[in-house]
């Protein structure tokens, strides 16, 4: 296998709360309050919607898309949901650092190197374009039972909550996360950042209708029969995990530049302030920015 090139879960469709809009010849994220499944495909709208979504809307009655069910794929809840730091190169949309708070990968005139990571607020190396970015793949359906659909977000609340549920679901029932019945919902919130507006981020619990017992128990009949027919879920968690540490950095140049558009927006080259989104940041507003501008005038801080 080719050095370098980490080895990550098919992909077969995206799950986002926001979409990429123009706005006076720039491209921004703009937030939403529902999901919304997509292809890999591109066109002149954006991205082409998944026969799942469609699917899911009639299931739910034609209302908006708050919760789809899902499984994961991995017993080991960091395979499932990865997060760090990233920083990404303008020009090339490359991944240049990434790092967990500790330790980073860098990017050098020397190669990658890894040095020590103090954190974005700390972090004079990022200028504040490092941000938190996890990625979350779960499967939906049973077309392809490892095929995944992924969810990238740079949301604080998504990446601690969902990270906080996979491990709980994973030491209440044994270890048996990939088998348990779960879903992704959405859910709102203020503060005092959002100026009292609602800010969306992603939890995941398990499927309506189940108490976690119930939850448990179709964990474990799935759990069963997929011993009983050989499938090997420990084998599958080592695969995945060699793959991932087979490169410097989980996205593909294919992967980035679509990343980075969403994610980290740019305004006049400098990276602007922002309150918290599900589907990544939210331009900021008036206010934050008279405040600087004001400042930048008296030679105050905002």
């Amino acid at each position: 296998m080719l050095k370098g090139l980490a080895i990550t879960p098919p992909v077969i469709g995206r799950i986002s709360i926001g979409r990429v809009v123009e706005k006076n010849g720039k491209r921004l994220p703009e937030k939403s309050d529902e999901f919304q499944l997509t292809s890999q495909v591109q066109n002149r709208d954006g991205w082409v919607l998944h026969p799942l979504d469609e699917a899911l809307r009639q299931a739910n009655g034609g209302a908006k898309l708050r919760a789809i069910p899902v499984r994961v794929l991995f017993n080991d809840p960091e395979l499932n949901l990865r997060a760090e730091f990233s920083m990404f190169d303008r020009e090339t949309g490359r991944p240049i650092c990434v790092g967990n708070g500790e330790t980073c990968k860098r990017v050098t005139n020397e190669g990658v190197m890894s040095l020590p990571c103090p954190s974005p607020d700390a972090c004079q190396y990022s200028n504040g374009y490092c941000k938190p970015y996890g990625r979350l793949n779960v499967v939906m359906g049973e077309e392809d039972e490892l095929g995944s659909f992924i969810f990238r977000t740079t949301s604080f609340n998504s990446i601690r909550t969902v990270a906080a549920r996979l491990r709980y679901f994973s030491a209440v029932s044994g270890g048996l996360l990939s088998t348990m019945p779960l879903e992704l919902k959405l859910r709102g919130k203020s503060t005092t950042r959002s100026y009292r507006s609602a800010i969306y981020y992603v939890d995941i619990l398990v499927q309506s209708g189940l108490t976690l017992e119930q939850a448990i128990g179709r964990a474990r009949e799935l759990d069963s029969q997929r011993k009983a027919s050989g499938f090997d879920q420990a084998a599958l968690d080592e695969a995945a995990r060699l793959g991932f540490g087979n490169g410097a950095f989980e996205e593909s140049g294919e992967d980035v530049p679509a990343v980075v558009e969403e994610f980290y927006p740019e305004a006049d080259g400098v990276p602007e302030p922002s309150v918290e989104s599900g589907n990544g940041v939210v331009p900021a507003s008036l206010k934050d920015k008279l405040a600087r501008k004001a400042a930048t005038v008296t030679g105050g801080a905002p």
